[in-house]
């Protein structure tokens, strides 16, 4: 039975691990968790004369340095000079070199957000009026590349360190004291830290580029590192280098003095130390406070300088964060341990249903605690219903909102598993008891070595064997150990196989395995959850990117070009109208809206709906516009970029089934 158990074990924790790699390979680099809700100039605005500065509006604070902010002309040369300063609020400026001539210029601009997280973007606006030649800039941050998929990597391994670290041990002091003798959990709890201590060195020494350059050279640099060292993210780390020290203390403790405490024959239970019952109670009680202050102090190094830190109610978010997190060690590390415990126990410390049922009750107040702070942190974030599905931050939230329903519904199923368990000892205890009662009786009673158990049967043969072998050939005291050792490890493979074959608890064994892989695919999405911006900073900035927009326009004196355009693909219910507004209609930023009405003007649904600018004149495009759907029939884009004035042409493509599409088309003089 073990034999076919262990190939399956390793096809399913490959197939894990390779669903959670492609979840992290598969995310999008880390959004920006401070927006650019604002500049001055405005993105895309042309401008009189040469402004003295330009300044940059974000979302929240950020961390600028010396080449946070670079102004280019059309010929690529900064123009920006001094430092970026920060003269009010979340509002950052930097001077421009006097006397700029006409032409468009490009901000490129890379800074930190409080959060922790890099922010980079370009805009740019033009002086008198746009010119032919602008300068591109690259669009990939240093949060991008492998320098940013490494920190990513990074914080997943110091994530999942942390869980089974402290969760192993919540495990082995709440549920089951004699697993602190038992090598495999030693070897999990041990590995935690090892985990968290590599990865947060890891993650100390990436810092500086992932927030620069992005080059993987600067990794090593010391003038960055020290550059880290004076950061909140930095000061962050090191402090949980400084616990991690005391984590080892707490560990050998647990491991050594706590372990010997241990009683090997009753696997639910500890047995008295040598200074009697009090020294015991003293040791686990002080053991339990440690671990709850080392743990509370690990969860606070990433609530102190990540999401929780920013935005609303700061002060209660941080709190309710570190909960947050020895919630979900408690439960998904504590999983892990049991998961280790069900597979690779010896014979002789089993973990018995006593110990499954307080790792089921600490589970379901862990679930509990998830539920409440979770909701907590999901308004904060998010702040709407539509930002569930509006903002990538929304839908990753569905997601691990739809793996934890999983989980409690495999953790249901491994509930009754251990109830039938229980039944299953309770009867073949009642049985054990009535032969018992018949071998006492004067008439009937069956011989004692066929009411022997195989141990009782195996330990009666050892002295006839071991008197046999003496008369026998006169065999020395070494082969006689070897006889007695391999009969002893022939009787813990019999146990063992017994063990196995008992079908309530292989039934266990599947659904905990099971759990525990659903368990590493919601740590991987909780890892990308805390690299993306939150829903309620993303909507703010479109809000207020709508506004700078709007005003924008307003000052430029342009209105909005509407244009409708019958079309007809040729298969059923293919016929319809399409309108396209674009506002303001200008060179720069626009936004676009298209909305789609069958013959009767009633709105409509249809598969797709694609967007192309034209601008024969200059040999422009086309330039593809990808709208998002907003409701039944409107679709809508932010932010569309017009080059330049001129008389442009406007392709839509209109697809009604998998076979039938149709582009149809209008010209509209823009700017």
């Amino acid at each position: 039975m073990t034999q076919t158990i262990a190939p399956r074990v390793r096809t399913l924790v490959l197939l894990i691990l390779a669903v959670a790699g492609a979840l992290l390979a598969g995310a999008a680099p880390a959004s920006a968790h401070a927006a650019l809700t604002g500049s001055d100039p405005a993105q895309g605005a042309v401008v009189d004369t040469a402004p003295p500065q330009l300044s940059l509006t974000f979302s929240e604070p950020v961390a600028v340095g010396d080449d946070s902010v670079r102004v280019l002309d059309p010929k690529g040369e900064r123009v920006d000079k001094g430092d970026p300063a920060n003269p009010s609020g979340t509002t950052y400026s930097v001077r421009l070199v006097s006397g700029l001539p006409d032409g468009t210029y490009t901000v490129a601009y890379q800074v930190v957000s409080a959060d922790s997280h890099p922010v980079a973007g370009a805009f740019t606006f033009s002086i008198g009026a746009p010119s032919e030649t602008t300068v591109a800039v690259s669009a990939q941050g240093s949060d991008e590349g492998l320098v940013g998929w490494l920190y990513g990597f990074g914080r997943y391994v110091s994530y999942a360190g942390f869980v089974v670290l402290a969760g192993g041990a919540c495990f082995v002091l709440a549920c089951w004291a004699p697993g602190a003798r038992v090598r495999a959990v030693q070897r999990l709890v041990v590995s935690g830290w090892l985990a968290l201590t590599a990865a947060t060195l890891g993650l100390l020494m990436l810092r500086g580029s992932y927030t620069t350059s992005g080059r993987i050279g600067d990794v090593f640099d010391l003038e960055l590192l020290g550059d880290v060292l004076q950061t909140k993210t930095g000061a962050a780390l090191v402090s949980r280098l400084l616990l991690l020290a005391a984590a080892a203390l707490f560990i050998a403790v647990l491991f050594g003095a706590y372990a010997r405490t241990a009683d090997a024959g009753d696997p639910d239970r500890a047995a008295e130390s040598d200074g009697g019952e009090p020294d015991k109670r003293d040791l686990t009680f002080g053991l339990a406070l440690g671990g709850t202050v080392v743990a509370a102090g690990l969860a606070a190094s990433w609530a102190m300088s990540e999401h929780a830190s920013q935005g609303l109610q700061a002060g209660v978010a941080m709190p309710v964060d570190v909960v947050h997190l020895l919630a979900v060690a408690a439960w998904l590390g504590g999983l892990t341990a049991l998961l280790v415990a069900l597979y690779r126990a010896p014979v002789e410390t089993p973990v018995g249903r006593d110990a499954i049922r307080r790792f089921s009750r600490l589970a379901f107040g862990s679930v509990v605690t998830l539920a409440v702070t979770g909701v907590y942190q999901s308004w904060r974030q998010l702040g709407s219903w539509s930002a569930f599905t509006d903002t990538r931050y929304g839908q990753l939230l569905l997601v691990k909102i739809a793996l934890v329903a999983v989980m409690v519904a495999v953790a249901f199923l491994s509930r009754r598993w251990t109830q039938r368990l229980a039944d299953a000892r309770v009867s073949a205890a009642a049985e054990g008891n009535e032969r018992a009662e018949e071998e006492k009786q004067p008439a009937g009673t069956v011989p004692a070595e066929a009411s022997e158990t195989p141990k009782t049967s195996e330990a009666s043969k050892a002295p006839e064997a071991s008197k046999a072998e003496n008369d026998a050939a006169g065999q020395d005291s070494v082969r006689a150990a070897q006889l007695a050792r391999q009969r002893a490890a022939a009787e813990a493979a019999r146990q063992k196989r017994l063990r196995d074959a008992d079908p309530n608890r292989f039934g266990l064994r599947r659904s905990v395995l099971a759990e525990a892989g659903v368990a590493v695919v919601l740590l991987a999405v909780t890892t990308v959850l805390t690299q993306t911006e939150p829903g309620r900073t993303e909507q703010d900035a479109r809000a207020a990117a709508a506004t700078s927009s709007s005003a924008s326009a307003t000052g430029q004196g342009s209105g909005a070009v509407s244009l409708t355009m019958p079309f007809d693909t040729g298969g059923k219910n293919g016929k319809g109208v399409v309108s396209i507004d674009l506002d303001p209609a200008q060179a720069g930023d626009n936004a676009l809206h298209v909305y789609v009405e069958g013959p009767d003007g009633t709105p409509v649904d249809v598969p797709e709906v694609k967007i192309a600018l034209t601008l024969a004149a200059q040999d422009i495009g086309p330039l593809p516009v990808a709208p998002d759907r907003i409701a039944t029939g409107h679709w809508s884009a932010s932010g569309v970029q017009i080059p330049m004035a001129g008389d442009w042409k406007v392709e839509v493509t209109v697809r009604t089934s998998d076979i039938d599409q149709v582009t149809v088309s209008k010209n509209a003089q823009i700017g």
